[in-house]
């Protein structure tokens, strides 16, 4: 084990921190940031409101949100001492977020409005990011993956958030398929889908959802008729986020009779005959990620390619949530953060009545709200990323807390700080928009938050 982690923190830690060796690919931590040009900078210096170019706003703001993430309490006003999402962590946890992070803030930032303007799904920089290790982070290390914790994970989706929640929360999707197949496929199963998976050489879709089943999961009806050695699928998932781009498909479907005890899981592969896909979305948000219907025509699928056993694909679906559910809420705490950073900014950049609306007292108080909050969701985040990783009995339900409670006060976090923008606040220009935009849609996947409650209050009135 001592062996496997050594190579991990080979593996992630900048070449700055190394002794000897060069690691292939870009150095992330020696960087030079990107120019954000004479007249941003002068904006700045003047401390005028004016209305910023798409080229200062796009690359400037999220870019800068990160930046000033790494600099920590150490910053130039020490706003994120308080916030600082480092606090309690370990070393070795310390390296992994500074390297999402400066991944966040160079590869993902700069490109973060494009992606969401052009519906742009970015596959090479997700590419780039498996290099580090983060497409098959909590993934077994003899397949090709990372072999970290859960709470290592929430931190690294918290910090590669901050350079683009939407791409962010598909990598976390992604992921979330590849410790299915882990950790309930057969060694054949692990051997066949998880390097390619964990290298994302190629990319995984999750399938559960369906036109008639959202919530009331159990009641799906997409069919898998058995025929020798052979399924014949029949029937469609909607919402599948990289649907139709990605290369395997992790379905849930009826082997059996009606309820969760009837439902198995299958893998398959695109290309697969019977196999197609519905029109692109057009969504709110999270456009950096296609989301298409599945549909399965007499689909033929190996029996094969089934994990675990008929049945058990109710639970295998539900233990992946649990894990996605961390997932999730750690995406809405990066866009969060980053939020409040920009609101910070503009606070002390904007003027009005004579004078910065940091003076405002009221402003102060809701800046203080939103810290207040932030910190109080990540530490619940990270409560039940430790649960889930311990395998404790009460897992399932403060992963469902956690999930509940993060994304709807990130999302009041990044509405809030859209608010204090004024009506910049509204522009594609400024970057707060985005976030609001996409993480608006955590509230409701993965379990929506009205089930979140239903778990929470059945596991209290059983006890």
């Amino acid at each position: 084990m001592q062996k496997i982690r050594h190579g991990l923190w080979a593996r992630l830690l900048p070449r700055s921190h190394r002794a000897g060796g060069r690691r292939r690919g870009r150095d992330y931590s020696s960087q030079p940031a990107p120019p954000t040009g004479s007249r941003a900078a002068a904006r700045r210096r003047r401390r005028l409101p004016a209305r910023p170019g798409p080229a200062m706003a796009w690359r400037g703001a999220p870019f800068v949100a990160a930046r000033r993430l790494l600099r920590g309490p150490a910053g130039r006003r020490g706003i994120a001492s308080c916030i600082d999402p480092s606090a309690g962590l370990t070393e070795e946890q310390k390296e992994f977020q500074k390297v999402a992070l400066d991944f966040a803030a160079k590869e993902m930032a700069p490109h973060m409005a494009e992606w969401d303007e052009k519906e742009i799904f970015p596959v090479e920089t997700m590419r780039k990011a498996a290099q580090l290790g983060f497409g098959g982070i909590y993934v077994k290390p003899d397949v090709g993956g990372s072999g970290l914790s859960r709470l290592d994970t929430s931190i690294i989706f918290e910090a590669l958030s901050t350079g683009c929640t939407s791409t962010t929360a598909y990598m976390s999707i992604h992921n979330m398929c590849v410790w299915m197949i882990d950790t309930f496929g057969n060694e054949e199963q692990r051997r066949r889908f998880c390097p390619s998976l964990c290298s994302m050489e190629k990319f995984a879709s999750y399938c559960l959802t369906e036109p008639g089943s959202g919530s009331d999961a159990a009641s799906l009806l997409t069919s898998a008729q058995r025929k020798g050695d052979t399924y014949v699928l029949n029937g469609s998932k909607a919402f599948i986020s990289g649907g139709g781009d990605t290369d395997v498909y992790v379905v849930m479907c009826r082997t059996g009779g009606p309820g969760p005890k009837g439902i198995s899981c299958l893998v398959l592969e695109k290309g697969t005959p019977g196999l197609s896909f519905g029109k692109k979305e057009k969504k709110v948000g999270w456009n950096s990620q296609p989301t298409r219907a599945v549909i399965f025509e007499d689909c033929v699928v190996p029996v094969g390619n089934r994990l675990g056993a008929e049945g058990q694909g109710f639970n295998i679906a539900m233990k992946g949530l649990n894990g996605g559910r961390i997932n999730i809420a750690s995406c809405s705490l990066g866009a969060a953060h980053a939020s409040v950073l920009l609101a910070q900014e503009h606070l002390t950049v904007r003027k009005q009545f004579g004078e910065p609306l940091a003076n405002n007292q009221y402003l102060q108080f809701r800046l203080a709200e939103m810290a207040t909050r932030l910190v109080a969701a990540r530490l619940m985040v990270r409560n039940a990323a430790r649960a889930l990783q311990e395998g404790r009995e009460d897992a399932a339900v403060l992963c469902s807390m956690a999930k509940l409670f993060a994304t709807d006060e990130c999302f009041a976090i990044c509405n809030q700080a859209l608010q204090m923008h004024g009506g910049y606040g509204y522009l594609k220009d400024y970057a707060v928009q985005q976030f609001v935009r996409d993480i608006r849609v955590h509230q409701i996947l993965e379990g929506t938050n009205e089930v979140m409650r239903m778990i929470v209050a059945r596991n209290l009135l059983q006890g």
